[in-house]
């Protein structure tokens, strides 16, 4: 059985240093450790000041869009606590909101300095999914991401004021965030031997691969997760924007891997 210790690890003088929040640090600076590693072995070519220079860039703008798409797609809350748009240290992050916002930013960053965006999308695809495995494991000191009851071993206990209505009467939950942290890092192993069997000539493939591999995982824990807000009536927005992704990247692989065979 898991149970959180509180969303608070320790305060410093008036600020609450929330355990989210260090989730999150520590999941940018493992990616960029695997983003560095595999560059060293694959991606030699690629200057390591501009991956700095593109990490900080995809950093904020992906910070930025992942919140953005959030608190759109739950407008209704936001317009009654405006306050709290800001307040991403509770949670309120979409990984699909930052995908969407880091591709768009790392076209722009490398339309205007003359990049290959395939190629970087493939090297930031592995610091993506680091991020992923280390960042998710902060819901679980929120008491989020959680799915359906069940009485399994690995069981989660969710405090009362947090369990939807429906599921009062209830107390142990699957531990959905972790599922997916850990399809996550099975999605690390993947993309690192798809590299290393086509690397780097067959620049896209990774990317589209990540986005493939995720968008089945984010599916499939989807149907289990009953806390999620982001819904379009009884059908999760996570299912709706999984498909269109898995479908996107499907074709671009398609294209690029006849592209790269002709």
């Amino acid at each position: 059985m898991f149970q959180s210790p509180g969303e608070i690890a320790f305060t410093l003088g008036n600020i609450d240093i929330h355990w989210y929040g260090i989730c999150m640090s520590l999941s940018m600076l493992c990616g960029l450790f695997v983003i560095f590693f595999v560059r060293n072995k694959y991606f030699k070519e690629i200057s390591t000041d501009i991956i700095c220079d593109l990490s900080f860039f995809l950093i904020i703008l992906g910070l930025i869009s992942a919140r953005l798409y959030y608190v759109i797609v739950d407008y209704k809350y936001f317009v009654h606590h405006p306050f709290e748009i800001i307040a991403i240290w509770n949670g309120g992050i979409s990984i699909q909101g930052a995908i969407l916002g880091g591709v768009l930013a790392g076209l722009y960053y490398c339309k205007k300095h003359n990049l290959n965006f395939l190629q970087y999308a493939d090297l930031f695809s592995f610091g993506i999914v680091t991020g992923q495995i280390i960042g998710r494991l902060g819901n679980f000191f929120n008491s989020e991401a959680f799915g359906l009851p069940t009485n399994l071993p690995w069981k989660l206990y969710i405090p009362y004021k947090t369990r939807p209505v429906e599921y009062r009467m209830e107390e142990f939950f699957h531990p959905t965030f972790l599922y997916e942290s850990l399809l996550s890092l099975l999605i690390l192993i993947i993309l690192y031997l798809i590299i290393s069997r086509f690397a780097p000539r067959k620049n896209g493939l990774v990317f589209c691969s990540y986005i493939m591999l995720y968008s089945v995982s984010r599916f499939i824990v989807e149907t289990i997760r009953i806390d999620s807000v982001l819904n379009f009536g009884s059908i999760h927005i996570a299912h709706i924007t999984s498909v269109i992704f898995f479908v996107l990247a499907l074709f671009a692989f398609i294209y690029l891997f006849k592209k790269k065979s002709n």
